[in-house]
């Protein structure tokens, strides 16, 4: 799930947008490197993303994309359980991975579209 939106210039940096973000929900929020995908900035070092945590098992991840257009995706905010619940990132799949890749898909998508749908909800305030 992911959702691009164009944000007010006064939250144009990760540190103004986290500070709206704890000051208008009851989510925990960090910057964070972005571990789930590997993304590099212009520099080529990996770049940093918000973290707003529901729990251990819904979060979504806040980048930029540019100066005024950030991108919402759902992950998974614990590394432990993200390994076990999160997209698999291997090149080749055995037919029991992806079997049960769809059977886990099918069984948390619910959960995961409700959570998202509620954190998404915090940055109605803070777009054009």
């Amino acid at each position: 799930m992911k959702k691009i939106i164009t944000i007010k210039e006064e939250y144009n940096s990760l540190e103004k947008l986290q500070g709206f973000i704890n000051k208008k929900s009851e989510y925990n929020s960090n910057i964070q490197y972005d571990k789930w995908e590997i993304r590099k900035d212009a520099d080529g070092n990996m770049q940093k993303c918000i973290m707003v945590k529901k729990s251990a098992m819904h979060g979504l991840k806040v980048y930029f994309l540019d100066d005024k257009t950030i991108e919402l995706s759902y992950a998974i905010p614990n590394v432990f359980l993200h390994g076990w619940f999160g997209k698999s990132q291997k090149a080749y799949r055995g037919i029991d991975e992806i079997i049960l890749g769809k059977i886990k898909d099918a069984v948390l998508i619910g959960s995961q579209k409700k959570a998202f749908n509620e954190m998404e909800q915090i940055f109605t305030q803070a777009t054009v």
